[in-house]
This record gives structure tokens, sequence and C-alpha cells, in this order.
């Protein structure tokens, strides 16, 4: 199956009044790319909020007071239940824009690394050890790199 196949159940919703925001088709390529070659048509949204339900959903889920990137919730089905639906994504436009404007990134490198990095976590990928976050970083610069977009976690030049 392509990835084409594999996206009919992603919702991309824009909930943020952020001027500089991906295109759905955007979002869309992102995640394929992640999801290119699995075999099953998986169900998620991604939603892309502003700064206060982004410190809203960090506080509530994570217990941290502040807006972060990226917050993924994978779906977890009762027993006996089998559902096609990785989770929920949500990313907070105004510190992407502000995170890539700090990092020396364009935009949508740091949009595209979001995304990927928000869908892999549905995956079950995590970097709270090493050899884990050695793994997944690994991945997503590939995956990354697939795109056309640079690793994303070089060093930049000031």
């Amino acid at each position: 199956m392509n990835a084409a196949e594999n996206l009919s159940g992603l919702e991309v919703q824009f909930a943020s009044q952020h001027p500089d925001l991906p295109s759905e088709a955007d979002i869309r390529a992102w995640v394929g790319a992640v999801l290119d070659g699995r075999a099953e048509p998986l169900e998620l949204t991604i939603r892309v909020v502003d700064e206060d339900e982004g410190r809203s959903l960090n506080a509530t889920y994570r217990g941290r007071d502040y807006a972060t990137n990226v917050l993924s919730f994978p779906f977890e089905a009762p027993p006996g239940l089998d559902l096609p639906v990785l989770g929920d994504i949500a990313i907070c436009a105004p510190v992407v824009a502000a995170e890539a404007k700090e990092q020396g990134k364009t935009a949508s490198a740091h949009w595209a690394h979001m995304v990927v990095h928000g869908t892999l976590h549905l995956l079950g990928y995590d970097h709270v050890e090493p050899a884990d976050a050695e793994e997944m970083e690994a991945l997503e610069t590939s995956i990354l790199g697939g795109l056309g977009f640079p690793a994303p976690y070089a060093e930049n030049d000031p």
C-alpha cells in the first residue's frame, strides 16, 4: 500500500491564527513519508494550535505549564478491540516558528521535523534513553533527507 492510501484516515485541523502555517498537502506529505510502506491504513489527527491551547494540553497531560512544540497522544485500544487508530498530534504554531528562527532553520524544515517527530512517537518511538534517542534521530534524519530537508539535529553556524 502506498502512502496516499495510508493517509485516507488523516485529519488535519487548523486551530491557529499564526500567519506562517504549512498547507494540509505538506502535512500529508510529511506524514506519508513516515507511513510509506506500511501495509494497513491508519487513522490519526494532527491539530495545529496556538499557545493557549498548547500550554493547556501540556499542563493537563504532562504537568508542564508552558506551550511546547509537539505533543503526541498514542491511541491505546481497550483489550480485545483492534482499531487502525494511531492517535493524535498537537503542534503549537508559535513555538515552532520561534524555534525555527532561533535554530536558523526554515519554517518548512522545522514544521516537517515536528510532523515526522510526532508521527514517530505515535508509532512507538521515543527518545528518553540515549540508545532510543539515537535510533529515533537517525530515522528522522533519514525521512527528512528523503523529503529534501537537512538533518534536523545538525549544528547550525551562527
